[in-house]
């Protein structure tokens, strides 16, 4: 079925005909005047505009790279083995990256020039002649996709400056500077709930990846979350939990059934980031990413195995006995030649590439487990209920692994959730199997409050919780662009 991801590429051809390759501030492209112009005329143009904002989230300093190695290896999910995989992800990984590495530069420019993308869709379609209806869809999905960029950001660089106009000219980027958080906050619910209004619960044909009213109010509960507004979170997730009840979702019967190439899309997830091989550089990267080096064509058949991924021991023993899971996500061998070689590594993002660091593999920003979870982690947060609504969400996901139910009162002291305390650890738990390798442990440690807890026997200080701001923006932009504290500027 053709969808939107045969559309990236053509979509990011369009925008960067009309936009200017020189370099400014944010590393925003800004747009020359005379094709900008011409170009943003039609409905037409618009849809090319929004699908190359959507190309965005293909950006290695978005999808492609950046959310696992910020999401998964700075946590203690995964680990560089091996470091040929990379200097600036063993640093990442080992807690020792400063404002010169590349990680935080391609995460801040990847961002902004997606945003840029979106800002152009969102002020230029104001005065396109097209079908009202159609032009509030296409500004919701702009929505939608800038606030999913800017809840990265925020998340990861702490006050970030916030940019909802487009950049014509690379002065004008000067005058950015860093925006508290909480502002920054205000603007990703205020776009989410714009989109909310505007999008459709579920498209067909080539409109299948596109953002839905659904991935709105998902990602919206999950900034309350974030923000620690328990009522909104749950009020906002229990909306979408309703909407199973009306077949906009579904929480599939087998988890292996949610991942894989054949899966794409499918009733549980609620946002992917869409690849597609073979289409001229849409294809994802994380087959050969997360194969084990030295493993030949034993793991992965075509490219090299890069070994940026690899699960922690931590990890392997975080699953319990006969979880479902743990064989969808990961393995601890493979077999080379006549010698099986004992090497944990990644397999939700198993496929035959169309050449290295070329797979069909979407990424699943959210799907409707998160939810779940979520929205028990709210309930709990609200008031601890012994064997309440919030045992029933997490024993739904537990069930679905091959696991036994969690109780107040279980006889089997590993299964006895007693207080809100071990509810809450019983919650981190069960995000970090279930949603294992797909971008969230970090993001859960640091919005919990347990991340130097956690992984400060991994060399992590309190400082850590956000990256520093690249030290290029800093040159570009002295004394009003400022390093977070206790990183060397």
């Amino acid at each position: 079925m053709k969808h939107i991801k045969t559309l990236f590429a053509a979509g990011l051809i369009v925008l960067f005909s009309a936009s200017s390759c020189k370099k400014g501030f944010l590393e925003l492209a800004p747009i020359a005047q005379q094709n900008g112009t011409n170009f943003y005329k039609t409905a037409e143009d618009m849809k090319n505009a929004l699908t190359a904002a959507y190309g965005g989230l293909q950006y290695g300093g978005l999808y492609y790279s950046s959310i696992h190695i910020i999401g998964d290896l700075r946590s203690d999910n995964t680990e560089i083995t091996n470091v040929n995989a990379g200097a600036d992800q063993d640093a990442v990984d080992k807690f020792q990256n400063l404002a010169t590495n590349s990680i935080s530069s391609t995460t801040w420019s990847g961002h902004y020039q997606a945003i840029q993308s979106t800002n152009i869709v969102i002020e230029k379609i104001k005065t396109v002649s097209m079908d009202e209806n159609l032009k509030a869809r296409y500004t919701g999905e702009a929505k939608f996709l800038r606030a999913l960029m800017y809840f990265n950001l925020v998340r990861i660089f702490g006050d970030v400056p916030l940019v909802t106009e487009v950049i014509t000219n690379p002065e004008e980027g000067y005058k950015y500077k860093r925006e508290a958080a909480n502002l920054v906050y205000d603007q990703i619910i205020a776009d989410l709930k714009d989109a909310e209004l505007s999008l459709n619960y579920e498209y067909t044909g080539a409109d299948i990846g596109r953002a839905t009213k659904g991935a709105a109010m998902s990602l919206l509960g999950k900034v309350y979350l974030t923000q620690r507004r328990w009522d909104l979170a749950s009020q906002k997730l229990k909306e979408v939990i309703d909407q199973v009840n009306l077949n906009k979702y579904q929480f599939l019967p087998a988890y292996a059934s949610v991942f894989g190439i054949a899966n794409e899309n499918n009733r549980e997830s609620i946002f992917e980031v869409q690849f597609k091989k073979g289409s001229g550089g849409e294809g994802s990267p994380f087959t050969n990413q997360f194969a084990p080096i030295g493993s030949g064509t034993a793991v992965v058949s075509i490219g090299n195995p890069l070994g940026q991924n690899i699960p922690t021991a931590d990890m392997n023993n975080a699953y319990e006995t006969n979880d479902l899971r743990k064989a969808v996500s990961m393995r601890n061998s493979y077999v080379l030649g006549a010698n099986t070689v004992m090497h944990n590594y990644v397999v939700k993002y198993a496929g035959v590439p169309a050449a290295s660091l070329d797979s069909d593999n979407n990424w699943i920003v959210l799907r409707y487990a998160d939810v779940l979870l979520m929205y028990a982690e709210a309930l709990n947060e609200i008031g601890y209920v012994p064997d309440g609504s919030a045992f029933g969400y997490l024993n739904q996901i537990r069930a679905r692994a091959g696991l036994a139910n969690k109780t107040s009162n279980n006889p089997i002291v590993a299964l006895r959730l007693a207080d809100q305390a071990a509810f809450r650890l019983a919650i981190e738990q069960e995000r970090r199997v279930e949603l294992a390798f797909e971008g969230h442990r970090w993001f859960d440690l640091v919005r919990t409050g347990r991340a130097l807890a956690v992984l400060g026997p991994l060399g992590m200080q309190a400082h850590h919780v956000v990256f520093p701001v690249p030290q290029s923006q800093i040159d570009i932009n002295p004394g009003v662009i400022i390093q977070n504290p206790l990183y060397p500027n």
